[in-house]
């Protein structure tokens, strides 16, 4: 891959951005509107502008032209909830509670959920002003405690669970699960359609003020279906996903496509209304791709701390004020996107918030904030570590050895340096056992899991 790197006087156009928060949006006459999509199981070699040559997406493609494209942009799970709930308060998410996915099975853990004691960039944002909408995939708590109304987003249409059946809007234990902010609510209709219909819908209504739109979208997620597939889930079944590898792939490219589709009828709608040049445009994905989708020539999959599971495509627009059609490398990670949402808005995080992430104006600008950046991983039995282009790996299950790569020269993790580089090796394990302690300490509490299963 090809790339190019912002050049500092490329940035001129965003000294506005500086200083303070204050003036980050320069001479407008109002703060910026936010927008961040995020796509579901989205992996690194999936959009055209990372190389896929299989399909292609050419409103995402449209939005990178037009902005920053991330090559070392990273989530900070490998599945889904607890890349959600460090994306929203910019903390690790074992701070937050939430270390593994909320399942919907009435005998695991359903009643987790993210704690209305946790501070959200909705709730951030709200107390400078902002009216904020959350449309698509919520997972973090089956409750109504836990429905994003109470985490500062003053409108909700979409999901609670970890995925519904495109069609029907069942979950995988048969529940139906669509509302509208803390009620059910019948709506027929493909669901990456209606995400993108309500999301269209809550801009065309708070064009005149600034407004936070989160578009957590279904798409590419399991059950794999495209907009002309029925749905199969029904209520009170557990209904097998029975399908080919070919129907698969086939269902999952049209997953992609129609999601792709959908984020170019949110930046049509932006510039119909004229909100372009006052818009922040954010795209991510929640965690790597399974062995259906493509995470490019990176190792691993969802799941798993190899660079496949975490690493992800991340774009950021700002029409006439971050430099279109650039890239940036430097090290970046979900935590930062509340910290930068922050300086953009000029809103103010409370003293006692803790704050793991750092705003990414810095990089959007072309100015490299360092390299010597820590950023740490963990799930299940698993443990990982970047500290600039070194990352240290280890799977505890069976105890294997831990592995130590440098990414700058190999980023498919194939070349293990434990060996020659031992010393290095040894402080960075310091350094995340140190860091397990801390995120530890004073980590919120989920409730006993009914029955006792862990």
């Amino acid at each position: 891959m090809k790339v190019y790197h912002m050049r500092p006087a490329l940035c001129t156009l965003c000294l506005a951005l500086c200083a303070t928060t204050a003036r980050a949006i320069g001479e407008e006459t109002r703060k910026p509107n936010l927008v961040v999509i995020m796509a579901d199981d989205l992996g690194y070699g999936e959009l055209s502008c990372y190389g896929n040559n299989n399909y292609k997406t050419p409103h995402l493609d449209a939005l990178a032209r037009a902005g920053v494209r991330f090559t070392d942009y990273h989530s900070n799970g490998a599945v889904c909830s607890p890349t959600r709930a460090a994306l929203l308060t910019g903390r690790y998410q074992q701070r937050a509670g939430v270390d593994g996915v909320i399942y919907a099975g009435f005998d695991q853990n359903r009643n987790h959920g993210l704690h209305q004691g946790e501070t959200t960039f909705a709730e951030l944002l709200a107390t400078a002003g902002y009216k904020n909408g959350c449309f698509g995939k919520w997972h973090l708590g089956y409750h109504k405690k836990f429905n994003p109304v109470h985490h500062g987003f003053a409108r909700f249409r979409g999901y609670v669970s970890g995925n519904i059946d495109y069609q029907s809007h069942y979950d995988r234990v048969g529940v139906y699960d669509w509302w509208e902010g803390l009620e059910h609510i019948r709506e027929k209709g493909y669901s990456t359609h209606l995400i993108t219909r309500h999301a269209v819908k809550f801009i065309e209504q708070h064009k005149d003020r600034p407004f936070c739109l989160y578009v957590p979208h279904e798409a590419p997620h399991t059950p794999f279906q495209g907009p002309a597939d029925p749905g199969f889930r029904v209520k009170g079944k557990v209904v097998p996903e029975k399908r080919t590898v070919a129907f698969k792939k086939r269902a999952y490219r049209e997953m992609v496509q129609e999601m792709d589709k959908g984020v170019g009828e949110i930046v049509a709608t932006l510039k119909r209304l004229g909100l372009e040049k006052n818009t922040v445009v954010f795209f991510i994905s929640d965690n790597g791709a399974t062995n259906i989708g493509s995470n490019g020539s990176l190792r691993g999959n969802k799941g798993q701390l190899w660079e496949g599971g975490h690493r992800v495509p991340a774009i950021a627009s700002w029409p006439g004020r971050f430099a279109a059609g650039t890239t940036c490398d430097d090290l970046s990670i979900g935590i930062d996107i509340l910290p930068t949402l922050l300086e953009l808005s000029g809103a103010k995080k409370p003293a006692t918030h803790h704050l793991d992430g750092r705003s990414l104006i810095p990089s959007l600008l072309g100015k490299n904030p360092g390299s010597a950046r820590k950023l740490y991983w963990s799930f299940r039995r698993q443990q990982a570590m970047r500290q600039g282009p070194w990352k240290y790996v280890r799977e505890l299950k069976g105890q294997k050895a831990a592995a130590l790569y440098n990414l700058s020269s190999d980023p498919g993790e194939k070349q293990n340096l434990a060996g020659k580089e031992p010393e290095r090796l040894a402080s960075m394990q310091k350094d995340y056992a140190a860091w397990r302690k801390d995120v530890a300490d004073g980590a919120t509490k989920q409730p006993p899991i009914p029955g006792g299963k862990k």
